[in-house]
């Protein structure tokens, strides 16, 4: 096996509180060091997420997201089987971001077999560093489920 089975795309900012928590649980999955996985950081940009994904068949996107949940919940998406709601990113400082990214792939038929994304409920995307406990805490959880994904993607 060349190349590793499976992408994982951590997005966000550092610089706005929660909006971190995509690259953090990035970073977390890296430090397994799973020789199944690929792990990109990235800003969120619709077009670089675009080429990050194309060539994938199975792909997992995480981020902070602004749904009007409690934060720290946890979404879970499966963005080859249907749209993703664009006010779900509304955090996004971003005009084309990860909703208009994934529609636009599916436009040009360039989606991965499989696209999952996770979201986390942000609570605070206001200037400055450190998550709130909340959202470390829905990070835990989807770093955990990442794994279960790709476990039972395994057994397809």
């Amino acid at each position: 096996m060349d190349k590793p089975n499976y992408l994982i795309i951590g997005v966000g900012n550092f610089y706005r509180h929660d909006d971190a928590v995509g690259l953090l649980i990035a970073r977390r999955l890296k430090e397994l060091n799973d020789k199944r996985l690929t792990i990109l950081e990235q800003s969120g940009d619709g077009i670089s997420l675009m080429e990050s994904w194309k060539d994938w068949n199975y792909a997992i996107l995480v981020d902070a997201v602004s749904s009007g949940q409690a934060p720290g919940t946890v979404h879970y998406l499966e963005a080859n089987k249907k749209p993703i709601p664009s006010k779900f990113f509304s955090c996004s400082t971003h005009n084309m971001g990860v909703a208009e990214a994934v529609e636009l792939s599916r436009s040009f038929d360039q989606l991965p077999k499989y696209l999952g994304i996770y979201g986390v409920e942000g609570k605070d995307f206001s200037p400055g560093e450190g998550l709130s406990q909340e959202v470390e805490e829905g990070m835990e959880q989807v770093a955990k489920q990442i794994l279960e994904k790709i476990e039972s993607l395994c057994e397809v």
